[in-house]
């Protein structure tokens, strides 16, 4: 019996014991939080980091960086965002002015990551911007991929040929698929001497462009836009590529010089050596919207004196 005793008294007095060690080693934060540590160089790095405060002309040289970061952010997004041309302030057409823009992709607006046209909504845009009665807009007709022979097929069209009797303004965009075409033919072996051929037939073609323009509406102001030279980062093996294109926007010119309603609009030095900035990044041969400002402005150059009241 007395064996039984202090048998019960000793397991009472290890229960005893176990909970008093489980007291005692049982730690609710960490518990709580077992991300939690006992790293003392860990808990205490906080403090010191906060006994060192900025000072205030190290707050306000942030404060200051930061606005100037925010600003030319915002200034850069307005640059290339903005549909309006701030040149064109306080400039109202005359009523009920037509314009029929044709032409391959720089017609059509290709590359404008607003998707707002290109160079043809932004003249669009800023017209009603100015008027806020205007309700001005332009027949586009431009279509990626075409050439001269490819567009006066295409101005047989019953909705083009009628815009063009009813435009008081022709824009025209033609000729960059002509040399596309000859560096895809020639791709293995371009050489100057391929251009020749095509550049004549693109004279031809274009010639005939501007004749049924005139035939359709002899009343009409038809503006050619010359070409731009995106092609040198692709074929820095043949320095004529410049000469080639100076010779092609020749062409154009001596064209329209026949044609006493016809003018020419000159883009090439819009262009040169800014590439980088103008050009589209996915394929850097269309313009960018910053690329397609820069054509409104030129164009609107050449054709404000006409369309303002």
């Amino acid at each position: 019996m007395n064996k039984f005793k202090w048998l019960l008294l000793f397991l009472f007095s290890l229960i005893f014991l176990t909970l008093i060690v489980v007291t005692f080693i049982y730690d609710p934060v960490t518990e709580q939080n077992p991300n939690a540590t006992v790293d003392t160089e860990e808990i205490n790095e906080p403090v010191q980091e906060n006994t060192e405060e900025d000072s205030p002309d190290d707050v306000l040289e942030e404060e200051n960086l930061e606005l100037e970061e925010e600003g030319s952010v915002s200034e850069g997004l307005r640059e290339v965002f903005s549909s309006v041309l701030d040149s064109a302030r306080n400039l109202f057409v005359r009523e009920d002015l037509r314009v029929v823009s044709i032409g391959d992709s720089l017609t059509q607006g290709v590359g404008d990551g607003t998707d707002n046209g290109g160079y043809v909504g932004i003249l669009e845009d800023t017209i009603n911007e100015n008027d806020e009665a205007a309700d001005f807009t332009i027949d586009n007709f431009g279509k990626r991929g075409d050439r001269t022979d490819q567009l006066l097929d295409r101005m047989e069209s019953a909705e083009m040929s009628s815009a063009i009797r009813e435009a008081d303004l022709v824009l025209i965009t033609i000729g960059a698929n002509n040399v596309v075409e000859v560096i895809e033919n020639n791709f293995t072996s371009l050489s100057y001497d391929h251009f020749a051929p095509a550049r004549e037939e693109y004279r031809e073609e274009l010639e005939e462009i501007l004749s049924n323009v005139e035939s359709l509406n002899p009343n009409a102001s038809i503006y050619l836009i010359g070409l731009y030279n995106p092609f040198n980062q692709y074929f820095d093996n043949i320095p004529a590529l410049t000469q080639i294109m100076n010779e092609w926007n020749s062409v154009s010119e001596n064209v329209v010089q026949e044609h006493p309603n016809a003018s020419f609009i000159p883009i090439n030095d819009v262009f040169e050596e800014n590439e980088d900035e103008l050009l589209w990044e996915e394929d850097h041969f269309h313009p960018n919207e910053k690329g397609y400002k820069r054509m409104a402005e030129r164009i609107l150059e050449n054709i404000r004196n006409e369309i303002q009241q």
